[in-house]
């Protein structure tokens, strides 16, 4: 496989520039997810905004391809929600969390103690602690 280059201003593997325009394809091979995934974060993401040609045509500028980068990380590395991503984005505290995580404002991950608010927390509690005992229950059965 291809190294990327690590620099914004490198050259590029499909020999692009950094300020090209992308399709969809272009996108969805540089973050190594599916078209349907960039399709379905539009419609989540109101940020998300390419620019669409004859027959609906989707052309990414730089900075969506650099927002989307960074939606991509908070999600799949970070453990953050949809919610969490669009709470985030709202607030423009996603460039400082989708580094290290320790950005001011930050929310915790979707896996750290706290992430739920005390109401959801609780429920979610009790249905592990029901599936817990329905796990027992099987464990038990012959």
């Amino acid at each position: 496989m291809v190294e990327r280059p690590s620099v914004a201003g490198a050259d590029r593997r499909d020999g692009k520039s950094a300020a090209a325009f992308r399709t969809i394809s272009e996108v969805a091979g540089e973050l190594e997810v599916p078209q349907h995934v960039l399709r379905f974060w539009e419609t989540r993401f109101s940020q998300i905004r390419p620019l669409k040609r004859g027959g609906g045509r989707r052309y990414y500028r730089p900075d969506d391809v650099a927002l989307l980068r960074r939606i991509r990380t908070l999600l799949y590395t970070n453990g953050y929600t949809i919610k969490g991503v669009q709470k985030l984005l709202r607030e423009g505290a996603a460039g400082a969390a989708s580094g290290d995580g320790a950005g001011s404002g930050a929310a915790p991950r979707a896996g750290a103690k706290g992430a739920l608010a005390p109401g959801p927390r609780a429920e979610v509690e009790a249905a592990l602690a029901e599936l817990r005992a329905v796990r027992d229950l099987l464990k038990r059965a012959p």
